[in-house]
């Protein structure tokens, strides 16, 4: 008896759309087929943007942090892939001499703080436990799908921090801390589940090098604005505002990412290469043991720009003449566990002979 007891029988509908997605597939070559999976690739890139600290005084992260969405956005990745978490809401405190704008330089050009900003998680929403979440997919069944990191087995993931930290950790809202290792286990539960092809991670922070050090999943390439008992400065004070608004290692990576467009050939080699300690005050680290690609060879907009591009095919789809008939006439028998027999669903509109030396057989 057919399906065995305590599995229920496929619906109608499930097989028809089964039979309907198979039916596509054979139509199309292996050139085909992996020309799709490889433009399904290209436009699966999701980022994690973090800012950590909170209070007015850390202007400057708020700053950074904003630079790198907008940079992304700018290279096409859409709001509904990225994951932008802010402590602190600069653009409403008080002492903002331009309530709901923030910049990330003296000039006032660029307001980073439009209406085309989302920000996911803010205030007290920043936490080590959201973040870990986050990258782990382990959310309350309420949580919102603009709140999750829906990435699957083929995403590559950008991660940028940026905040206060020291060697192997870094601080979320001033009172609680994450670790290297907390940050390298969850990057493990996330191999185990499939949750991403390949990940960079970036950050802008004191000792920054030292939060990589106890990563071990395959396929991470980390860099840090700083290494070990080093710290991460802030470039320039806005006298208006009377705050620093932007870190050096951003503000110099600006330099770098605000050429590029998304067929940039510029590799994660030459954007290690482009940053000099003696502007920096401090000496950026690349970690890419975990990597199976070297950095010369891996374009930065692998992680940082949707880089979907046009495709064409040089020979025709031999297409059905009546793929209704066609699907139906090929749809799998349906199941009547009342009667525990197979009755195909097309047998109803034949012959009452036809059905009988088909059940014979």
């Amino acid at each position: 008896m057919w399906p065995p007891q305590g599995i229920s029988a496929p619906s109608v509908c499930s097989r028809r759309y089964l039979l309907r997605t198979l039916c596509c597939l054979t139509l199309l070559s292996p050139w085909q087929t992996n020309n799709l999976v490889a433009a399904q690739a290209e436009r699966n890139n999701w980022a994690v943007l973090v800012d950590a600290s909170r209070y007015w005084y850390n202007y400057r992260h708020v700053a950074n942090v904003l630079s790198f969405y907008h940079t992304i956005k700018r290279l096409g990745i859409p709001d509904s892939n990225i994951i932008l978490m802010m402590a602190e809401d600069v653009a409403c405190n008080p002492r903002n001499t331009r309530p709901g704008m923030v910049f990330n330089e003296r000039n006032h050009h660029l307001n980073l703080y439009g209406e085309d900003v989302e920000v996911d998680y803010r205030g007290n929403e920043v936490s080590v436990e959201n973040f870990l979440r986050v990258l782990t997919g382990r959310h309350p069944p309420s949580t919102p799908r603009s709140k999750r990191l829906l990435t699957d087995s083929m995403s590559n993931i950008f991660i940028f921090i940026t905040g206060h930290s020291g060697e192997e950790f870094i601080k979320f809202q001033d009172w609680e801390e994450i670790t290297s290792n907390d940050i390298a286990d969850a990057f493990g539960q996330m191999h185990k589940q499939h949750r991403y092809r390949k990940i960079f991670w970036l950050s802008d922070t004191c000792q920054a090098a030292t939060l990589q050090n106890q990563f071990y999943s395959p396929e991470v390439i980390a860099y840090g604005s700083s290494g070990k008992k080093e710290n991460s400065y802030s470039h320039h004070i806005d006298h208006e505002l009377g705050i620093a608004v932007i870190d050096r290692f951003t503000f110099y990576a600006l330099d770098f990412l605000n050429k590029l467009s998304t067929s940039s050939s510029q590799t994660l080699q030459t954007f290690e290469r482009f940053f000099d300690p003696r502007l920096l005050n401090s000496h950026p680290e690349l970690r890419s043991d975990l990597f199976s690609q070297k950095p010369s060879e891996t374009l930065i907009t692998e992680f940082l720009a949707a880089t979907g591009k046009m495709r064409f095919q040089n020979s025709s789809l031999e297409l059905l003449s009546s793929p209704e008939t066609s699907w139906r006439s090929h749809e799998p028998a349906k199941w009547h566990s009342t009667q525990g027999d197979l009755q195909s669903e097309t047998s109803s509109r034949s012959p009452p002979d036809a059905t009988k030396t088909a059940l014979s057989r």
